[in-house]
């Protein structure tokens, strides 16, 4: 018969085996691993992948209605600028809501924390791992995340977590490098922190990703702070 364009073909025991390869990191170290819808927002497949990840993160409100709709899991937001209206609608289904500044925060987290979110705030520890200064949120002139430089250690109180997002597609080496810089940078306020989301970007299924080493990283992080660890 004819198959109506466009249609997406996937793989499942391809897709069920890379989930695997993450269930069993999360398990191991006890760190949590996040579906990021923006990558593969492919519902069909939310109660699958629900078996295997603690659940979702999104960047706005309607991948975080799909995110409560159709896998019903933890569920994570991360946008650049909120809207006014959009934070109560936010904070009603989402356990995690990070900002990406203190402005933010300033303006919004009142409203997010009395909803019984988990507030973050996004950091930019400034270490460029990649080439490709347009995926870099660690480029000059990066408006994604806080700059040590602009940290505000007065406002911390009611923030439970730090976030940050550097990499793209790349190995635990560079994870590596980036939480170098991020605990030479802000190493002194996690230790007053619940959780630490690494972000994503970790091409962690690929052949040759040294899943040893990031599980070495996650464990340090876990030691030396005492906080919970997120990927997406």
């Amino acid at each position: 018969g004819i198959v109506p364009t466009p249609s997406y073909l996937v793989y499942e025991e391809l897709l069920e085996k890379n989930l695997k390869i993450l269930a069993e990191i999360a398990e191991e170290t006890g760190a949590k691993i996040l579906l990021a819808q923006k990558c593969f927002s492919m519902y069909y497949y939310y109660p699958l992948i629900g078996r295997y990840l603690a659940g979702t993160t999104a960047s706005g409100i309607y991948e975080a209605r799909l995110s409560q709709e159709e896998m019903g899991k933890e569920n994570h937001v991360f946008k650049p600028a909120y809207e006014e209206d959009e934070i109560p609608r936010l904070a009603a289904i989402c356990d995690h809501i990070i900002f990406n500044s203190f402005a933010q925060w300033e303006r919004f987290g009142g409203a997010a924390r009395a909803a019984g979110a988990s507030c973050g705030i996004r950091i930019n520890p400034e270490r460029s791992t990649q080439e490709h200064a347009i995926y870099d949120p660690c480029a000059p002139g990066s408006r994604l995340g806080v700059k040590v430089a602009d940290f505000r250690a007065d406002l911390l109180d009611g923030i439970d977590g730090l976030h940050f997002h550097t990499l793209c597609e790349q190995g635990a080496d560079a994870l590596a490098a980036t939480l170098e810089a991020v605990e030479e940078k802000f190493g002194m306020y996690l230790h007053r922190m619940k959780w630490l989301n690494f972000g994503g970007g970790h091409h962690i299924t690929r052949e040759g990703y040294d899943i040893a080493l990031l599980k070495r990283l996650i464990r340090h992080v876990q030691e030396t702070y005492d906080v919970a660890v997120y990927l997406e």
